[in-house]
């Protein structure tokens, strides 16, 4: 089935992924491309979106994009920059501003049965976030609503369906920026709301068929929800042709090998265990840096997969649960302007002695939409509901080198702060939670005797899909319970921190 797609033209906008979000929310599919590097086939695109960028329009290395097979041929939305692009390079006005505009505005006044704005009224909250302002509109563009501060706030071009708007409507901060798109994309652009879960499914599963064919497929179990997903992707395309494997590298939460073992039970699928526990401990002996961790638990976990793929006779593929974020976050998913925060481990391909071939059914999919298409596939909602958990684990909370005895203690912490939440019906709220063990010691006292022991942060942060996350305000009666028992229970930490900062400008993970 062929879906209405739109373009998402990237200037390096720290919200271009929100757009492309708050599309697929729309039952629209949506794909990002950098806007240097425009797709030769604009056919398949119904509508196009120019996102905002960090980059001045009125600088000598503005971004210029060839919109020449999209101006008056597509349906076009100028959002931020490059609302200010059509403005600076079509007959307009850019300049600095006078006020800082950034933050919560207001529509003061809207053009009257303009199409964009239906159903949307006079006073809507609308988020700004841009140092320049058009003071001038482009040859040919008709206002259609303002701001207290920003006078032309929204405009289109006569006998075009051409529209610009200095405000971001991806964001939760914009009260109606989902029906704003909404009337762009269904009412000015036509697309069917058809792209759902349960297409996705049927889509992919028929891809799935056509690429594999009779090829066997070996696939990383971790229990988590996007390995799960994937699985099961595969499991309805391919059925015996998968072979799943869930490796033990040491680094996982207390009990948690046999546990996820016994989860697979009963869901038709083929799991072998693989217990690499020693392996990974040897292959991070001695390792600090945190990107070094990442790639010896990345190359650890290579090898121990070349060496179970070489017992599955005639295996071709390596299925991983990859999803967008870590795709975005590991190298720049448009191939534009964002910069690596870090890299992940499932990311980047395989080395050359190892032939095979990859496939990532869930590589275009937020951590939402795989839920959601979990749930489709009738998942249990308690294995979907399961908090990510970070591909090297244990090995990323452990700050500092690694050994058996800090994976053991940190193991104890991370399974009282955990259980806890769930004891105290907290565990559904938090989007992702974990303990880190930190490289200090501190002085304490337990039983009248000075101690010099290890200190704990215990996080919890609420998210849709990792990009951005807030600290949760956990009840001080349940920190303070949590960090009695951790002190009391596991021996060798004597001080309990909750971080409270929010990403960004931190990560969730510390390393």
């Amino acid at each position: 089935m062929q879906h209405d797609n739109v373009l998402i033209l990237d200037f390096g906008s720290q919200y271009t992924q929100l757009i492309a979000r708050r599309v697929r929310e729309l039952n629209i599919y949506s794909e990002i491309k950098p806007y240097n590097h425009l797709p030769e086939d604009l056919d398949q695109y119904k509508a196009v979106i120019l996102s905002g960028s960090p980059v001045s329009v009125r600088n000598e290395d503005a971004l210029h994009p060839d919109l020449s097979g999209i101006r008056g041929k597509k349906p076009l939305l100028a959002v931020c920059y490059g609302a200010q692009y059509l403005a600076h390079f079509g007959g307009g006005n850019v300049a600095p501003s006078n006020t800082r505009e950034y933050g919560r505005a207001n529509l003061s006044t809207i053009a009257n049965g303009n199409v964009l704005f239906q159903g949307i009224d006079e006073g809507s909250q609308v988020w700004m976030s841009h140092s320049d302002t058009i003071k001038e509109l482009p040859t040919g563009a008709i206002r259609l609503a303002s701001t207290h501060d920003v006078e032309n706030a929204a405009f289109m071009i006569k006998g075009e369906d051409t529209y610009g708007i200095q405000f971001h409507p991806e964001v939760y901060h914009s009260k109606d920026g989902k029906r704003l798109l909404e009337n762009f994309l269904v009412r000015v652009a036509k697309i069917e709301q058809d792209w759902t879960p349960a297409h996705f499914v049927e889509e992919t599963v028929e891809e799935l068929r056509e690429k594999i064919a009779s090829e066997k497929v070996v696939l990383g179990l971790s229990g988590g929800v996007d390995s799960t997903v994937a699985a099961v992707l595969l499991n309805k395309a391919i059925g015996n042709q998968l072979h799943c494997i869930f490796v033990n590298n040491g680094l996982l939460r207390k009990n948690e090998f046999q546990n996820v073992l016994k989860q697979y039970e009963g869901m038709g699928l083929n799991v072998k265990g693989v217990d690499a526990s020693a392996r990974f401990l040897e292959a991070l002996k001695g390792i600090e840096d945190p990107e070094k961790k990442r790639k010896a638990i990345g190359n650890a976990f290579i090898e121990v997969f070349d060496d179970e793929a070489h017992k599955i006779e005639d295996a071709k593929w390596l299925a991983q649960g990859t999803i967008y974020p870590d795709v975005i976050e590991s190298v720049s998913a448009t191939g534009g302007p964002s910069a690596t925060i870090k890299s992940h481990h499932n990311v980047g391909g395989l080395p050359d002695f190892m032939k095979l071939k990859v496939v990532e059914p869930l590589r275009s999919l937020f951590k939402d939409e795989v839920r959601r298409v979990g749930a489709s596939m009738g998942l249990h909602p308690e294995l979907l509901g399961r908090h990510p958990f970070p591909g090297p684990g244990l090995g990323i909370r452990i700050l500092g080198d690694i050994t058996a005895e800090k994976v053991r203690m940190l193991q104890e912490v991370d399974h009282i702060f955990v259980q806890g939440l769930k004891d105290w019906g907290l565990y559904d709220k938090v989007w992702q939670a974990g303990a880190m063990l930190l490289p200090v010691q501190s002085v304490g006292v337990m039983g009248d005797e000075r101690t010099y022991e290890k200190c704990v942060a215990l996080r919890a942060v609420e998210s849709t899909d990792g990009m951005t996350a807030d600290w949760v305000n956990l009840p001080y009666e349940f920190l303070q319970k949590v960090s009695n028992e951790i002190i009391n229970k596991v021996k060798g930490v004597n001080r309990v921190v909750y971080d409270i900062s929010s990403k960004p400008p931190a990560t969730i993970e510390w390393e």
